[in-house]
């Protein structure tokens, strides 16, 4: 299997806190939360972050390059320069009602052939949900050098396949308070 890189870098700004240490699901942080969920799945999860010291629980780390911005450009550098492997899933912190079976189903639809394997809804691509190989790791390495940070651009003009998924739900980004209440909820009744 291969692994996972879970993506908590990044500000937070329209949370107004750093959204993958706040309660959920039954854990202290969403980070925990997700990492154990997809331990069920990967053989190793990584969490990509700034500080080595910002989660109150063990797990294997992925540091962002020092001064990077805040930005997923700087989480896949450091992540292939850490793992060298030939690819690994990456997946938002911000997305715990991604399952384990449309994960899956991304993992099943990735080839060797391809540079990206990324998961599509009707409102559009969700770059960091999907599996990336290190045919891009210099790419990565030179966005990061000349602060591009548009990971769909990215998409756009490499190898990409997407697969397609017909609902929004399970993909809904926990960007502001209203959205991480709306899925507290949800973890009430359950997303379909």
């Amino acid at each position: 299997m291969i692994p996972c890189v879970l993506f908590a870098g990044g500000k937070s700004s329209r949370m107004g806190s750093d959204k993958a240490l706040l309660p959920f699901g039954g854990y202290t942080t969403l980070a925990e939360f997700q990492l154990r969920r997809l331990e069920k799945l990967f053989d190793q999860v990584y969490i990509s972050t700034k500080s080595a010291d910002k989660f109150p629980f063990t797990c294997k780390l992925i540091l962002d390059p020092p001064s990077a911005d805040f930005a997923p450009t700087a989480g896949f550098v450091a992540a292939f320069e850490t793992l060298h492997v030939e690819r690994f899933f990456a997946l938002s912190v911000d997305t715990p009602f991604v399952s384990q079976e449309q994960i899956k189903h991304l993992i099943e639809a990735d080839s060797e052939t391809l540079d990206a394997t990324i998961a599509r809804t009707p409102e559009g691509a969700h770059p960091l949900c999907g599996i990336y190989h290190t045919t891009l790791a210099q790419e990565f390495k030179r966005m990061l050098h000349e602060g591009d940070h548009k990971l769909g651009a990215l998409l756009s003009r490499c190898r990409t396949l997407y697969v397609d998924f017909p609902h929004e739900a399970p993909f809904a980004n926990l960007n502001h308070p209203h959205e991480y209440d709306a899925a507290l909820q949800h973890l009430l009744i359950g997303y379909k």
